[in-house]
């Protein structure tokens, strides 16, 4: 099936390529592996964006974002890309179940959140390790929950799972949080949080759940066991980008590199949001970046 545009990515990026490929009257389809949203999708709260409804959830944002692409007439598949060829004229995407091809593809496909990759993280997966604040907070009545992470992502679910947990720890390697001043006045506030800096999860043991913690101290490399059966772990460590598939593009650790006009070194091939090379990742430049990549590769 040909196509004018393909968008590789549902989340705030795609959509707003969408959004603005359609209303160029290109010819548009959206790809996405999950559901629309992305990333955005399973966090608490969704802040510091314009024109914000209250209380916003990151479900009611990814709710909304499907909407107005719909309404918008915005094509949108959920299915598997597998393959792609990027550098012909006419661009080639391969899923599980369909071929498509366009002479301008844009790639929003994210990021993926970064495990730690230590013992009993893999076992221990929903059995009291999470990454889902939203989905798992119920889980968390009465616990002792603890954090991994220390950038605005982790202090901002760490806030929310408070108002669930009986007391929460947050776990960061390095000395100071790197949360922007409104998330750490608020820790100030909250009486059932503990901030633990210079220490590092090191290993999680237990069978059905978590049973023991090893904590180990960057300062002296000190290994603390601590007991806490039934405990919750939410790891906030970042994440990796989406590019595994894009072998015809040169990266950046890992990150594809752009233009200000959003154009990779493939011509007719454009990045979008989080899987770009920049100093920022936010939903607002996320949709700046799909906006910018759209218009012109609709000229």
């Amino acid at each position: 099936m040909m196509y004018d545009v393909i968008i590789i990515g549902a989340g705030p990026a795609g959509i707003s390529a969408g959004l603005y490929a359609v209303s160029r009257g290109k010819k548009t389809l959206v790809i996405e592996k999950h559901e629309v949203g992305g990333l955005i999708k399973k966090v608490s709260s969704v802040t510091h964006y314009s024109g914000l409804i209250e209380q916003e959830t990151g479900a009611t944002f990814a709710a909304r974002l499907k909407k107005q692409a719909e309404n918008a007439g915005v094509s949108i598949v959920q299915e598997t890309v597998t393959e792609v060829s990027l550098t012909p004229t006419i661009k080639t995407v391969t899923t599980d179940t369909h071929t498509y091809e366009a002479p301008r593809i844009i790639l929003a496909c994210g990021t993926t959140p970064r495990r730690l990759g230590i013992p009993g993280e893999l076992e221990l997966s929903g059995k009291g390790v999470c990454q889902n604040a939203t989905k798992d907070a119920p889980l968390c009545a009465d616990k002792h929950v603890y954090v991994v992470g220390g950038a605005d992502g982790a202090i901002k679910e760490a806030l929310y799972l408070a108002g669930f947990a009986k007391k929460l720890t947050i776990l960061h390697f390095e000395e100071q949080l790197g949360c922007i001043a409104e998330f750490k006045e608020k820790l100030k506030k909250a009486e059932n949080i503990e901030v633990c800096l210079s220490s590092r999860l090191h290993a999680i043991h237990g069978t059905d759940q978590i049973e023991t913690l090893e904590i180990k101290n960057e300062i002296d490399s000190s290994i603390t066991t601590i007991k806490d059966p039934g405990c919750q772990v939410f790891i906030y460590a970042g994440s990796t980008p989406n590019t595994e598939l894009f072998t015809e593009l040169s990266l950046e650790d890992g990150y594809i590199p752009t233009n200000e006009r959003m154009e990779t070194s493939i011509p007719g091939v454009y990045a979008a949001g989080d899987i770009r090379m920049k100093q920022v990742r936010q939903a607002a430049t996320a949709v700046s970046d799909g906006a910018i990549a759209a218009i012109n590769a609709s000229m």
